[in-house]
């Protein structure tokens, strides 16, 4: 989809346009950072089947080279997404890595390893309950095992939304007993440790890296961390974009994003757009 044909839009805020300027005019010294599922991949009703948008790859590999890094930044287990998003063995996609589980693992290209600590205790007294749990208050809800986090999602639940509310206070109440919180996103509630998230995960990798600016881009409640990450980068002086892959689900996120494309299919031609634009 992407060539030299796709415009850059022009950024709603002097933030996003000073960070969008710093990464054209400074790719090598950029970190293109990502989510995975809404963003890189369309959402789908079952997460097993959730893959990469088909020129996600073509995108990537065109602009990785010419910046510091790319990160795909998720709550997925690292493989998973790398398995989902067809990362491995790729050229062009040499510097890439893959934060799964919210920053607790890391899978890099250069090696093709997936680095992790032990799993939180919680989380196995969580997983055991669950079923349970879930048995007499929501029909038609599916667990997704995390390994480091357990999420139950309702979106093919007979009323998803409704689902969705009713589990949130049983749910939290499950977390907080055993020491998890409730993270919520699109249709679906996660139960995992404290402390991991995507803005602890984003802050992490660009100091290691020693980006000078940044590109975010997500599309549901749990990259809000990452925004208030990259918001508190620019009040430090490094520029960065914000990037809402669109939907109308989340409107906190395009709200205060400075760009809002159309989804899965508006990151790639943003990407591209961005890679034939770089100096």
């Amino acid at each position: 989809m992407g060539s030299h044909k796709d415009p850059l839009p022009t950024p709603t805020t002097q933030p996003g346009r000073d960070g969008l300027a710093a990464i054209l005019t400074h790719p090598a010294r950029s970190l293109i950072a990502l989510d995975f599922d809404g963003t890189l991949a369309p959402i789908v009703p079952d997460p097993e089947k959730a893959r990469a948008h088909p020129d996600a790859i073509p995108a990537l590999a065109a602009l990785a080279p010419k910046v510091a890094a790319v990160a795909v930044i998720t709550g997925r287990p690292a493989e998973v997404a790398v398995k989902y998003g067809g990362f491995a063995d790729t050229p062009g996609l040499e510097h890439l890595v893959v934060l799964g589980h919210y920053g607790a693992e890391r899978w890099d290209a250069v090696s093709g390893e997936v680095t992790a600590p032990d799993p939180h205790p919680g989380v196995a007294a969580v997983r055991a309950a669950l079923p349970g749990l879930l048995e007499s208050t929501a029909q038609g809800t599916w667990i997704e095992d995390k390994g480091h986090a357990v999420a139950v999602h309702t979106r093919r639940a007979p009323d998803p939304q409704g689902a969705f509310d009713a589990l949130r206070a049983p749910l939290t109440d499950l977390a907080t007993r055993n020491g998890l919180i409730v993270e919520p996103g699109r249709m679906v509630l996660e139960l995992r440790p404290p402390g991991m998230d995507k803005g602890v995960a984003l802050s992490k990798y660009i100091r290691e890296l020693g980006a000078e600016s940044v590109l975010y881009s997500g599309d549901d409640l749990g990259d809000l961390p990452a925004y208030a990450a990259v918001d508190k980068l620019r009040s430090d002086g490094t520029p960065g974009l914000l990037v809402c892959s669109g939907s109308e689900e989340v409107t906190e996120l395009s709200e205060r994003a400075d760009v809002v494309v159309d989804g899965p299919e508006g990151v790639v031609r943003l990407l591209h757009a961005i890679a034939t634009q770089a100096t």
